[in-house]
């Protein structure tokens, strides 16, 4: 998944280190779909089962190597932490599982949408339920947005529901993400741990009914399953490190990375057909993240020049 939600504070400056760490995120969230469609002859319930078992590890390995271990010890005894973890845990199965039907069913380009779509849904939800003051850029944001979405309603008779799922998945994910009190490696750490039994049970009911993949496919697909491990944990975890080196307007322009790779993964690799509709959403799409990337280093800029 490829944007995570707000960083935390970030220094005046950028470092080169945060930024590399950022460009590694957002590098593998744009191949994942590489990744995942080599495995589209696997269930999706199943990746996604092993999505979170093999995260675990890798998170702890993490939390081990930074000398955080202490803080999630905290927080596992902490009934209100486990509820905002277990919603947050929720939020994000559910955009994992959306993201892999839209590979698994050769949809990818509404994947790319969907998270083109999200830093604008995410000012949306900061004027609607934070309460914050948008300005006319960023309401013009919004209505490009808006309008996009209702020219791929006008052609295909309906909602584009899967890149909306994505969208609002991530976006409340994001929201109550803020919320949580703990670090962001800690807090995805708590999280997979929360799904691991569920995703442990769902693969103990495969073996008992002789259907789990994973062990009986090929040596390549078993360590892809495996791998699916450091492939979910291991980008949100460099981002939560780079984030924290860079300046909060480096981070808003460097999160296109990932759709656009994506994107491009659909049309060039994939072959999805970029016709009709989409040829006039996109732009729309493009041209609001432009208002809302050039509003957001206007303001900065402005903040930093005043005494």
């Amino acid at each position: 998944m490829p944007l995570e939600p707000a960083p935390p504070q970030a220094p005046a400056g950028d470092t080169l280190s945060g930024f590399l760490l950022a460009l590694g995120a957002y590098l593998i969230w744009g191949g994942l779909p590489l990744y995942l469609h080599a495995l589209n002859h696997i269930p999706l319930t199943e990746i996604l089962a092993h999505r979170v078992i093999w995260s675990v590890p890798v998170a702890l390995i993490v939390l081990l190597i930074l000398g955080r271990t202490a803080d999630l010890r905290r927080a596992i005894v902490q009934p209100r932490m486990l509820a905002m973890a277990g919603l947050t845990a929720s939020l994000v199965t559910v955009n994992w599982g959306v993201y892999l039907y839209a590979i698994q069913s050769g949809q990818v380009l509404s994947a790319a949408l969907g998270y083109y779509i999200n830093p604008i849904f995410s000012i949306f939800l900061g004027a609607v339920i934070l309460r914050e003051r948008l300005t006319v850029a960023q309401w013009c944001a919004v209505a490009l947005a808006g309008a996009a979405v209702a020219v791929l309603t006008w052609e295909a008779g309906s909602l584009p529901i899967l890149s909306l799922a994505l969208t609002v998945s991530w976006g409340f994910y994001a929201l109550a993400k803020r919320a949580l009190p703990i670090g962001p490696n800690q807090g995805f750490t708590l999280e997979v741990i929360l799904l691991f039994p569920f995703g442990l049970g769902y693969l103990i009911y495969l073996v008992s009914r002789g259907e789990m993949q994973f062990g009986s496919v090929g040596g390549v697909d078993t360590l892809l399953l495996v791998g699916c491990g450091v492939v979910t944990a291991v980008p949100l975890m460099l981002y939560a490190n780079g984030a924290k080196q860079l300046r909060l307007t480096t981070i808003a322009l460097m999160q296109y990375i990932a759709p656009t790779f994506i994107m491009g993964a659909a049309v060039f690799v994939f072959n999805e057909p970029f016709i009709g509709a989409k040829q006039l959403a996109f732009p729309m799409i493009w041209a609001a993240l432009v208002l809302y990337s050039a509003d957001l280093i206007w303001r900065r800029r402005r903040s930093v020049a005043s005494p």
